[in-house]
């Protein structure tokens, strides 16, 4: 009786058309009272909704080998930000045509509602569904089933089936746009992304080969024992050094969590970091991560190892923001303890004001002794926006000041990190993994790491 009920009442629903049937056989039956006339009709007229009824719950319910089959198609793994495709592919056993609606119970996070699609299948036929899902935080997101209500072109009921199972998706830093970086950095087409070559100052002291002289080689590396061997003018070939370590170091505190473009400030940071570590790797550099706020959070150790890049994903992708006040203190220490090799340390944080910057300077000061430190913050964007839109009163007059107080705070806070010698990045939010990544071939090129 269990089974019945679920198979052939459980999964029944009535449409929208099955409610006005009724309502206007449920007029006409009262109708009927004053206007003799009427007679049997609305008894005919209930005769035959009721055998509509029937033949299509038999069509639905009773076919042989009737149902609707299919599978939710998209990858592990979604890139944050980014725009990620899913496609729900539907096959229709029926030996008629059946009309859907297709409901996808897509993750919580979306706050989305309006996934419905509706869809005619003709028998023995296969259609996908395509849509496109924007994450703006990381993490696990859980789909639920999708549940497709099928109906014969009758349209008075509905059978309902659950073609593909509850599934769980990681939403990694956006790795699409790493992919764009990786491929410019392959084809050497990193200004098509705001990249600057920058040109090789001085030489590396990394060896390569002995090679003949070309026109064009500096004759400060002509190599005078191997010339008078050869006899030919012979040169030495160096390359960029490997095997530097470089370690992003992201600020999990509160001042992280301020939002542009719908994505937070450690969203911004993660993707960056990933970008530029991406990049690292690719130039036989080692890269790992360290990220801290009240607590010191994740440290992965800088490695150049295959699996490297793949463990950097995995320590990225589930960092969230701890609302707290960062303690660089505590960073300061646990890095002179774990990170004893001199390294470049891309610190991505956020400073508001000179006299936040003054609390935290000593530690950054201490930092910069030992390793080569870049500082990474954030120009306010929509204060910027503030400050260019015409006033039109007085109030807007004193907003735009105060909009300019701030955005000259920002300008005293890069000078005074460059009057004790660290390096300061202060870019729009959007740019940058750009700006980042400029500055790290820079380092590169002047062989300052």
């Amino acid at each position: 009786m269990k089974v019945f009920l679920k198979k052939y009442i459980g999964d029944l629903f009535l449409t929208r058309r099955f409610y006005i049937l009724f309502s206007v056989l449920a007029v006409l039956f009262l109708f009927r009272f004053f206007i003799a006339v009427l007679g049997i009709l609305p008894w005919l007229l209930l005769a035959a909704v009721l055998t509509l009824i029937f033949v299509e719950y038999f069509l639905l319910f009773l076919s042989p080998k009737g149902s609707i089959t299919g599978e939710r198609i998209c990858s592990a793994r979604f890139s944050n930000g980014d725009e990620n495709r899913v496609s729900v592919s539907l096959n229709n056993h029926f030996p008629f045509t059946v009309l859907m609606e297709v409901i996808d119970e897509i993750p919580e996070q979306f706050q989305r509602r309006d996934l419905n699609f509706h869809l005619k299948i003709l028998t023995g036929a296969v259609e996908t569904i395509n849509y496109f899902l924007r994450p703006l935080k990381r993490g696990e997101y859980h789909f639920g089933k999708v549940k497709v209500y099928a109906m014969t072109r009758l349209g008075i009921l509905q059978r309902r089936f659950m073609v593909a199972e509850d599934a769980m998706v990681k939403v990694y830093p956006a790795y699409q746009s790493l992919r764009k970086y990786q491929l410019m950095a392959e084809t050497s087409r990193w200004g098509d992304a705001g990249v600057r070559r920058r040109r090789q100052l001085g030489h590396s002291m990394e060896f390569e080969q002995i090679k003949e002289y070309v026109p064009g080689d500096d004759y400060r590396t002509v190599n005078w024992k191997a010339t008078a061997r050869k006899g030919n003018l012979m040169v030495n070939n160096y390359i960029e050094e490997k095997s530097q370590q470089i370690y992003c170091v992201i600020d999990k505190g509160r001042v992280m969590e301020m939002p542009f473009g719908g994505l937070s400030l450690l969203d911004y940071a993660v993707n960056a970091s990933l970008v530029l570590l991406n990049v690292a790797l690719n130039k036989q550099d080692k890269a790992g991560i360290l990220t801290f706020s009240d607590l010191i959070g994740t440290f992965l150790p800088a490695d150049k190892k295959n699996s490297q890049m793949q463990a950097v994903l995995e320590t990225l992708y589930n960092q969230k923001t701890r609302y707290l006040e960062s303690d660089f203190e505590k960073l300061y220490i646990y890095i002179r303890k774990h990170i004893t090799q001199r390294s470049l340390l891309v610190l991505f944080t956020n400073f508001e004001t000179i006299s936040g910057l003054k609390r935290q300077l000593p530690y950054l000061q201490k930092m910069a002794k030992y390793h080569l430190l870049v500082v990474v913050f954030f120009e306010n964007t929509e204060l910027k926006q503030l400050k260019e839109d015409k006033p039109e009163n007085v109030e807007d007059i004193y907003t735009q000041v105060i909009a300019e107080k701030f955005m000259y705070e920002k300008k005293l806070i890069v000078r005074e990190l460059q009057r004790h010698g660290i390096i300061t990045i202060l870019t729009e939010p959007e740019n940058l993994a750009v700006k980042t990544l400029n500055k790290y071939l820079e380092l590169k090129a002047r062989q300052a790491i």
